[in-house]
């Protein structure tokens, strides 16, 4: 009796899923990333027994504050969560360019909650109500502070704004961590103070978005002014106010604060600074006219 081999069916191999495969693909970006920036670029020393192209793994960890285990799993590919706190830190500690960063939030399945270099909710429209205010200086704001447009004059009324990255145009952050700006108000540490209480007020509706949790950690970590005033709890309202800046091209200008809100709510808003006197309007005109003689990109930032 003869005994018939059984017939068997090769099994196909399973499909990668793509959350494998976009963990392979971060890490291998993120290798490549870090091997193509020398330490002297983040102000680490080179070394003499440096073998490995770029930064290392470690070093790496420590400009993001991240763990280095941590860190090389994620290189590894290995199954970890990535919040959007840790990959903005990746993107500052790996010189990201836009391009890069998107990419990277992309890999990581994440939605960057930082501000983008353009933002389809401002429309021509507001960009040229923006441009029909000058010399008025004027700008687009969301609740978080973070300026999503603005006109030439407001471009220069407290620093350079286009020299300064898409993702730190943040109202709060300049206010506390950038020498021009600060240098602008007059009455800093009043400001600094009013800024924090009404961000905690505001904060309160967004406690656990990644975006205002992010930002929170950041004020927190480069600024001890920021914490002092954190730490008094204060809350205040949004208002108008008279306030005074310190203009490096056309000296002192004096002007009157008003939020033109464009929801129910304290959503995004355009702020606008009118001048309280004739020398102020004087000098906001002159600052009008700098600032088209300077321009060589688009009119409008953003």
């Amino acid at each position: 009796m003869t005994t018939m081999a059984r017939e068997t069916t090769p099994r196909t191999p399973e499909a990668p899923r793509d959350t494998d495969v976009r963990r392979h693909e971060l890490a291998a970006f993120l290798r490549s990333r870090r091997e193509r920036i020398a330490p002297e670029q983040v102000g680490l020393p080179r070394g003499r027994r440096r073998r490995t192209p770029g930064l290392r793994r470690e070093e790496v960890a420590q400009l993001s504050a991240v763990g280095v285990t941590w860190y090389t799993w994620l290189e590894q590919a290995r199954d970890i969560q990535v919040s959007v706190q840790v990959l903005d830190a990746l993107a500052r500690a790996l010189l990201l360019d836009p391009s890069e960063r998107a990419h990277l939030f992309r890999l990581a399945g994440a939605a960057d909650p930082t501000p983008a270099t353009t933002c389809p909710s401002v429309t021509p429209a507001m960009r040229a109500l923006l441009e029909q205010v000058e010399p008025f200086p004027a700008c687009l704001q969301n609740s978080r502070y973070d300026i999503l447009a603005h006109n030439r004059t407001y471009g220069l009324l407290l620093c350079d704004l286009d020299t300064v990255p898409p993702e730190d145009r943040n109202c709060m952050l300049l206010s506390y961590t950038h020498a021009e700006w600060q240098s602008s108000i007059v009455h800093l540490e009043e400001t600094q103070r009013l800024m924090a209480a009404r961000f905690r007020a505001t904060m309160a509706g967004h406690l656990t978005e990644p975006a205002w949790k992010m930002l929170l950690d950041r004020l927190h970590k480069e600024s001890p002014a920021f914490r002092t005033a954190w730490d008094r709890h204060e809350v205040v309202s949004h208002r108008s106010k008279r306030k005074e800046f310190r203009n490096r091209h056309v000296g002192r200008v004096t002007v009157d604060h008003t939020d033109l809100w464009l929801t129910p709510g304290t959503g995004p808003r355009i702020v606008t600074y009118v001048p309280a006197d004739e020398e102020s309007r004087e000098r906001l005109e002159r600052l009008q006219a700098i600032a088209l003689s300077k321009e060589t990109g688009p009119q409008l930032g953003l």
